[in-house]
């Protein structure tokens, strides 16, 4: 099949791509952003001298990434690497809250860690402009389609199933995808079946075999603070005001700069174990609907545990339900500092409905608590 309209470039198309976005004056004004102190016409020179994919993420991406975990984090780490074998492909799949970073940061400590990185699964919504799309295709991403009319999305969600199976199957790559379409916003993280049910319809009747040819490995991510936090919490409150409200272009534009920018504390990937046929042995003789929710069950039940709980879920956890159940998990400066985080947080915002605000903040950080007590 051809994957032209999906896949990222390959080395072949990467000089024409970069001259292309070296054109873009807004361009310009992002390299001015990712390399603060450094003049953009030495950034756009070496930018000039790169052919290889490879040489785009090692000269360009992976220093941006690594000035970014020491400007905005407290620093980065992973565990569960063991569970990868050196050599075989696997489709990370991971909980979602912020729209660039996930798969980033992700990379990066794959990187890090002497592991291929991922292809990274991106949706056109994102594609706002013709450089956005020349930027991430450079950075091994591939096209997720939306927001198309039934019978084509049908044929855009075939297409997709079989770019990844083809990748992973026959190509050895790794890809990223999230477990659910669009970040969660109330830090309930919850796979959806419609995301599997797509992986699908690339697959044999063999739902068991199927699945386990992908090597679906969930991962958990978890930001100590979330930047955005703020602003999806007002999003629910947008959505209860005006029940047909949809974000705007702008609003992922603000949201993207503000979780780049904005301070996340410690970040924490906790890597499961790949689902493989020995896993789904127990859900053969289900039906189709009862084995994918089963799978999605696999999959949260994986995330939950593997999630790096910090003192600001267990805080969120006994403000929002009024106990001190989790108070040895924090001291009571940590408390007081995570209070008056979420206070400055909603001070930012001058129409809101406070207390609305403020419940749906400590719900977002607490829901990771309730997952992992029930598991």
């Amino acid at each position: 099949m051809n994957f032209d309209d999906i896949r990222p470039y390959n080395d072949s198309e990467v000089k024409e791509a970069i001259a292309r976005l070296c054109n873009v004056p807004y361009f310009h004004r992002v390299i001015a952003f990712l390399f603060p102190g450094i003049p953009v016409e030495a950034i756009i020179d070496k930018l000039s001298k790169v052919e290889t994919v490879e040489q785009f993420q090692d000269n360009f991406i992976l220093p941006f990434l690594n000035g970014l975990e020491k400007k905005t984090t407290n620093g980065i780490s992973i565990s569960g690497t063991e569970n990868i074998v050196p050599g075989q492909s696997y489709l990370f799949m991971t909980n979602h809250r912020d729209i660039i970073l996930d798969s980033a940061f992700l990379n990066y400590k794959l990187y890090d860690s002497n592991f291929k990185t991922t292809e990274i699964g991106i949706g056109d919504n994102l594609l706002i402009y013709e450089w956005i799309t020349d930027l991430v295709k450079l950075n091994k991403t591939f096209v997720v389609k939306r927001n198309l009319p039934v019978r084509q999305m049908m044929e855009a969600s075939s297409h997709l199933s079989a770019y990844m199976r083809h990748s992973i199957a026959d190509c050895n790559k790794n890809l990223w995808i999230s477990h659910r379409e669009g970040r969660t916003k109330d830090g309930n993280d919850r796979t959806q079946a419609s995301v599997l049910k797509m992986l699908q319809l690339s697959g044999s009747d063999d739902l068991v075999q199927s699945f386990a040819d992908l090597h679906i490995l969930p991962v958990a991510i978890s930001y100590e603070f979330d930047p955005t936090d703020y602003l999806k919490a007002y999003q629910f409150q947008l959505k209860r005001d005006d029940p047909s409200y949809k974000k705007s272009q702008q609003d992922d534009l603000d949201h993207m700069n503000l979780g780049l920018q904005g301070q996340k504390g410690r970040v924490h990937f906790g890597l499961g174990k790949p689902i493989t046929a020995e896993t789904l042995q127990p859900l053969v003789g289900m039906n189709k609907n009862q084995f994918m929710n089963a799978l999605c069950e696999i999959i949260d039940k994986q995330i939950h545990a593997n999630f790096k709980l910090w003192p600001a879920n267990y805080v969120a956890y006994d403000v929002l339900n009024n106990t001190t159940e989790m108070s040895s998990h924090y001291s009571p400066e940590e408390k007081e500092a995570y209070i008056s985080y979420v206070e400055e947080h909603i001070s930012r915002l001058p129409k809101c409905d406070t207390d609305y605000v403020r419940s749906q903040i400590y719900t977002m950080f607490a829901n990771p608590v309730v997952n992992k007590k029930n598991l």
